[in-house]
């Protein structure tokens, strides 16, 4: 089996360290990606820290791939070599279940094989990310990037674009629809830029004064800050749509009270503890309180169709692979604006 340069965590505590991870050999259906650039996603760090447990390793992160087609096998029809093309969360499910079928092949009823620190269908062969030179995958898990975006912004749009495309899309967001965003992050940016090329009247709430102007270069019309509870009490009944990025613990109650009768919160962040949720909240107007997690590839290649027109990519910053381990620290602390993303060129064993 041959094996390609990568980045690779060899315990829950020890830095990422260069690593030979192994590839298949192109089948007739498969593309091989010569990867250009992969986003550092927050869960990332959680599965390299073992944080969620059931880390295996040697593990090589990275779900958020794009790069150019170097090679596809005889039967391909999609991709052709030079063509630019990504890797999102999954590489493979089942394809026959119920979930699949509809088109939500991220909750494949056998389990989906993800990106990394997974297996393939087979249950037996590990799969490794995209902190990597090359990738191979099934074409029909493989998505066209649209060649006009930028390919470092866009590599994010493969986990943090479409985790907030899929609830704005599942609420129809359209003109005149009001969104508000709670946290302006990674996912919570992109949020913003997608609700506001969807026509939406967008709204940043946040715990920092100092995110406003940043909120409203991404799209936002309105800014509040939540540390002032009078500016939330004035919100109450306003917005059709909340999207919660924020995965540290929060009052969730709060922001029900913003909700119009029968608007909906769509939860995108995952805090590492519990948060209670008084039902009241819900059962007085009608509420609807979602979790929302990616999407399919139909729905992702949609979204990267869509961020195409648009001309919507992630705000990054490119890192060299032997930064990786501090690019970690500073997504933890919050240091970063908004999103880390790895030349691959860097990678090296």
């Amino acid at each position: 089996m041959p094996t390609v340069p990568a980045y690779a965590a060899h315990s829950k505590s020890a830095p990422l360290t260069p690593f030979l991870a192994p590839r298949r050999e192109v089948g007739p259906r498969d593309v091989l990606i010569d990867i250009a650039y992969c986003g550092v996603c927050h869960s990332d760090i959680h599965q390299v820290r073992d944080e969620w447990g059931g880390a295996a390793f040697p593990m090589v992160p990275g779900h958020e791939i794009v790069g150019r087609v170097g090679r596809v096998g005889r039967e391909v029809t999609r991709f052709r070599a030079g063509d630019v093309a990504g890797v999102g969360c999954f590489v493979d499910s089942c394809r026959t279940c119920g979930t699949c079928r509809r088109g939500l092949e991220q909750f494949c009823e056998k389990g989906p094989a993800f990106t990394y620190n997974s297996t393939e269908m087979d249950r037996k062969t590990p799969t490794y990310g995209g902190y990597s030179t090359q990738i191979v995958v099934d074409e029909a898990y493989t998505l066209r990037i649209p060649p006009q975006l930028d390919l470092a912004g866009a590599a994010p749009l493969l986990c943090a674009g479409i985790t907030t495309y899929a609830p704005l899309r599942r609420f129809q967001v359209r003109k005149g629809t009001r969104v508000g965003v709670v946290g302006l992050g990674g996912l919570g940016h992109m949020a913003v830029k997608i609700a506001a090329a969807m026509g939406a009247e967008v709204t940043m709430l946040s715990t920092s004064r100092s995110k406003e102007q940043d909120a409203r270069r991404l799209g936002a019309q309105a800014f509040v800050l939540t540390t002032d509870p009078a500016a939330l009490d004035r919100l109450r009944g306003t917005f059709d749509l909340i999207i919660d990025s924020v995965s540290a613990p929060h009052d969730v109650e709060r922001y029900l009270r913003a909700l119009r009768v029968e608007g909906a919160m769509a939860v995108v962040g995952l805090p590492p503890s519990a948060v209670p949720i008084p039902l009241s909240g819900l059962v007085q107007g009608n509420k609807t309180l979602a979790g929302s997690m990616i999407g399919g590839i139909t729905l992702t290649q949609e979204m990267l169709d869509f961020c195409g027109s648009h001309g919507i990519v992630s705000e990054v910053e490119v890192i060299p692979a032997q930064r990786i381990d501090e690019a970690y620290q500073r997504t933890v602390s919050n240091d970063v604006r908004y999103r880390f993303v790895i030349d691959a060129a860097t990678i090296r064993t």
